[in-house]
């Protein structure tokens, strides 16, 4: 009885656990191992993302060449890239390129799709094909791009030949070098879009294009009608992200036709027809060593693309609604 007794007071003296808003105000000092445990993305981040960030705009409004004092120079970065011939050609090179890429791989990207999701069988074989030239290094696909395209010797000039046609220069001319970079970009990223409309295609019930069947509705109907509004938050994605990618072009031009304007005077290809903005950022950057210019640059770069990119959302949106 004693004992019995004991254990039941024993039982009655334990305190009660916490409740869980007690355990959520415990001091931040109790979870340090939790914030030490974090605290190495942040130290990166700050490192890497927030200080090139804060630095690049401090160097906006100076002059500096790396090694000289750094000294004030206020909006005269701004004014001069406001007035900068060069600049302006690069913007109008890299939207015409952007355009000519985006408009295209989309379109193909989702006619693959569609007809990925119709097949049967080897659907894992078709999605790594697709999938591989995204994981492909730009320089290898630039060089092997610039071969098959060579004004000379290329594999396309070789074909045009064979046929009876005449050969064209195509790394020479201010239209057929845009067209080249712009192939080369739809055959990059061509296939990475392709797989993410699939998977949107996977999501759609398969009952929704039963009862358009039998309300009499035909393939292109069903297509216009029912698998584009359906998708168009994964159209919002691409459109998005290809924007942001296709405005920051760089290592295409950059293979294809070099970047130091004080070696090759045609930097971008034969009256800079590739010079596109984030090469011109890094010509003056790095080549020129005009680092103040070049952080005006880069944030001229970002609200452009910004720019462009909240468009596209808007537009697309706009149609969802």
């Amino acid at each position: 009885m004693s004992s019995v007794g004991v254990d039941r007071g024993f039982r009655r003296s334990r305190p009660a656990p916490p409740a869980p808003a007690a355990a959520a105000r415990r001091p931040p000092r109790r979870s340090w191992p939790q914030y030490v445990a974090i605290s190495p993305f942040f130290l990166l981040f700050a490192v890497f993302g927030l200080f090139p960030i804060g630095f690049s705009a401090y160097l906006a409004f100076h002059r500096w060449d790396g090694i000289s004092p750094v000294t004030f120079a206020g909006f005269d970065q701004f004014r001069f890239l406001a007035e900068d011939a060069t600049f302006r050609k690069a913007v109008v090179n890299t939207l015409v390129i952007w355009v000519l890429s985006t408009v295209p791989m989309l379109l193909l990207s989702l006619g693959i799709a569609s007809m990925l999701n119709a097949v049967r069988r080897f659907k894992t074989f078709y999605q790594v094909v697709l999938f591989l030239p995204s994981v492909t290094s730009i320089v290898a696909v630039a060089i092997f791009f610039k071969a098959i395209f060579d004004n000379r010797v290329g594999v396309v000039n070789q074909a045009l030949e064979a046929v009876g046609l005449p050969a064209v220069e195509w790394l020479n001319g201010y239209w057929t070098i845009k067209i080249v970079l712009a192939v080369l970009m739809t055959w990059q990223w061509v296939g990475y879009n392709a797989i993410i409309y699939y998977a949107g295609l996977q999501a759609i019930p398969g009952e929704v294009y039963e009862a358009a069947k039998l309300d009499g509705a035909g393939a292109l109907r069903t297509f216009w009608s029912i698998t584009v509004p359906m998708l168009r938050p994964i159209i919002l994605f691409t459109v998005v992200i290809s924007t942001i990618t296709g405005l920051q072009t760089f290592a295409e031009p950059q293979v294809l036709f070099g970047s130091n304007a004080a070696v090759n005077p045609n930097s971008g290809g034969p009256g800079q027809a590739g010079l596109t903005m984030v090469l011109y950022f890094y010509q003056q950057a790095f080549n020129n060593n005009n680092y103040g210019y070049g952080a005006a640059i880069a944030y001229a770069v970002f609200a452009i693309v910004g720019l462009f990119a909240l468009i596209n959302w808007r537009l697309v949106a706009r149609s969802e609604k």
